[in-house]
């Protein structure tokens, strides 16, 4: 049985990871999240909003910090990147992306393996304004992390043990992650092959 002082715990290290995993992308933050959905929904279904709030709020800090260190550096980047043409024009689709639909274009950077950084990045780059990623963000986050609690919820319908949920769960957003980048990387190189012809 999940204890009301095992779930604190629990939301106190899952903001924390998705913290400091959403400004060093070293820790498995979407684990973290479904891992933490799954004990609450063996203490009681009902506290499953705090998952997502507690994701969510570290995922919000962390891309605020990450924001802000790229745009603190984003004047010299941007400087760099024009030397480079390929990567200047992806540049410019991402700010396209970026301003006619920035909640989509965050949320699907932060569900993208190690697509979040470099969006980030480019956000910064291209200019996008302090209250458009703000306001932007809180959505992004908070799908983001209502997302991993689902799946947390899923493995705790499909485990009856939390431990066996939390391992499923962690499973599955890990393999997830693995699949999505799989096919990130194919549908990069499909892409750069026409034009490497052209």
């Amino acid at each position: 049985m999940i204890t009301f002082s095992a779930l604190v715990t629990a939301l106190a290290i899952t903001f924390g990871v998705v913290a400091v995993g959403s400004i060093l992308p070293v820790l498995p933050t979407g684990a973290a999240v479904s891992a933490t959905a799954v004990l609450a929904a063996h203490y009681n279904p009902v506290t499953l909003p705090i998952v997502v709030a507690a994701g969510g709020l570290g995922a919000y800090l962390g891309d605020a910090v990450t924001f802000a260190i790229c745009r603190a550096g984003g004047e010299a980047l941007t400087r760099r990147l024009r030397l480079l043409r390929q990567p200047w024009r992806l540049a410019e689709q991402v700010r396209e992306r970026l301003h006619r639909r920035p909640v989509s274009a965050l949320l699907v950077s932060r569900l993208v393996p190690g697509g979040r950084i470099p969006v980030l990045l480019t956000a910064a780059i291209v200019g996008l304004a302090w209250r458009t990623f703000i306001v932007s963000n809180i959505a992004a986050c908070a799908l983001w992390a209502a997302t991993y609690s689902a799946i947390g919820l899923l493995s705790r319908n499909v485990f009856p043990q939390p431990w066996q949920g939390v391992v499923a769960a962690i499973i599955i957003v890990l393999a997830a992650g693995q699949l999505a980048g799989w096919l990130e990387r194919r549908r990069q190189s499909h892409t750069e092959a026409p034009q490497e012809l052209s």
